[in-house]
């Protein structure tokens, strides 16, 4: 598992908790608040929000934990359902107000985008397959991995203070860093006792990092100093991979003002919508499409026919989603939305490809 996108994941769903209204069950009222100090009349303070009666029980708190993380209330069941089966009614709902039955926008944003990531480097590998190999070409090979994982350890225990969930990267690190000492004993064992040969898998890191090193690969964009940054990423790629994820984490709220730009230009001459409308339409929409790419890495891999479902999902998902929603959001004719729809297809993917090239910049030069 990637303790880096899980703790990623938790923490988004922390922050979106933290955005809700006060939640929970409130007990009855007993004076003042126990917060702001305000007199309180009902169930929860009219100053500040709380609730009147404040738990302080370890029940309480587990369930604190949890709503915080899945925001296991009844909103998330009343939104879910909307934002796949009927997104235009779910945003015009909360541009217009009704808010208080449905889980915010940026708070679905936050914890469907982690969760997202999380899904994609838990099943995304390094891949390569199996072959016989000498073994002292697989003592070599795990030793440069071991040096390149030290290195890894190095880096997160540097940036801790910024990574969310920053002590469950490192023992994640220490973990894999200790399976890779230990196969490497295992090896050296194997060895002494006249063993030749392994069977052993390379992924594509491993290759890259090889042809740079042997000068197969070189780098040269004419700036001296960016190929020698560059080529230091080539020669450990889990570092270089490991840094675009943590920008990708950190960045992904990018993807909000790239995108509302471009819907903002589909309605240019129609009075009564603003960009707040086109920010709740982007956060609903990311959100979506978000779920629909996680569902498909959690199930593609467990049975071919799955993986062919889960593929077309993907390729219509987002045109019929989209589409949907602009009809309903926007009050739009078929024809008006169709045309809206293949150019916002087109939009996305402008923006997306921003996305993606800022990131990978601020990884590999940062």
């Amino acid at each position: 598992m990637d303790i880096d996108a899980a703790g990623g994941a938790a923490t988004a769903g922390l922050i979106a908790g933290a955005l809700e209204r006060p939640g929970g069950h409130a007990g009855e009222p007993h004076g003042d608040c126990s917060d702001c100090g305000a007199p309180v009349e009902g169930n929860f303070c009219a100053n500040c929000g709380q609730p009147a009666h404040v738990h302080r029980t370890l029940l309480h708190l587990a369930e604190e934990v949890l709503h915080g993380v899945v925001h296991f209330d009844g909103r998330i069941w009343r939104t879910l359902p909307l934002l796949i089966l009927n997104p235009g009614r779910l945003t015009r709902e909360w541009i217009e107000g009704r808010r208080t039955r449905y889980v915010s926008p940026l708070a679905m944003f936050l914890f469907t985008v982690f969760v997202m990531f999380f899904a994609f480097s838990l099943f995304g590998g390094h891949g390569g397959g199996e072959t016989q190999v000498p073994i002292d070409q697989q003592i070599a090979a795990k030793s440069a991995e071991l040096e390149r994982s030290r290195q890894t350890l190095a880096q997160v225990q540097a940036d801790l203070a910024e990574i969310p969930g920053g002590a469950g990267i490192q023992v994640g690190q220490q973990a894999a860093l200790s399976a890779l000492e230990r196969e490497l004993a295992s090896l050296r064992a194997a060895k002494a006792a006249g063993q030749t040969t392994v069977v052993a898998g390379e992924g594509w890191t491993a290759r890259m990092s090889e042809s740079v090193r042997s000068g197969a690969i070189t780098i040269d964009t004419g700036d001296k100093k960016l190929d020698k940054i560059l080529t230091k990423k080539a020669l450990n790629p889990d570092l270089a991979v490991y840094k675009i994820q943590q920008t990708a984490y950190k960045f992904s709220f990018l993807l909000i003002p790239l995108s509302i730009p471009f819907v903002g230009l589909l309605f240019l001459w129609r009075r009564g919508f603003t960009f707040y409308d086109h920010g709740v339409f982007v956060l609903y929409s990311i959100t979506a499409m978000s779920l629909l790419f996680t569902a498909a890495a959690l199930i593609a891999p467990l049975w071919g026919p799955l993986g062919f479902l889960a593929g077309l999902a993907v390729l219509l998902g987002p045109p019929v989603h989209m589409f949907a929603q602009l009809k309903g959001t926007y009050g739009l004719s078929v024809p008006s939305a169709l045309w809206r729809t293949f150019m916002l297809l087109m939009f996305s993917t402008i923006a997306i490809a921003l996305f993606i090239t800022a990131i990978v910049t601020l990884g590999m030069t940062g």
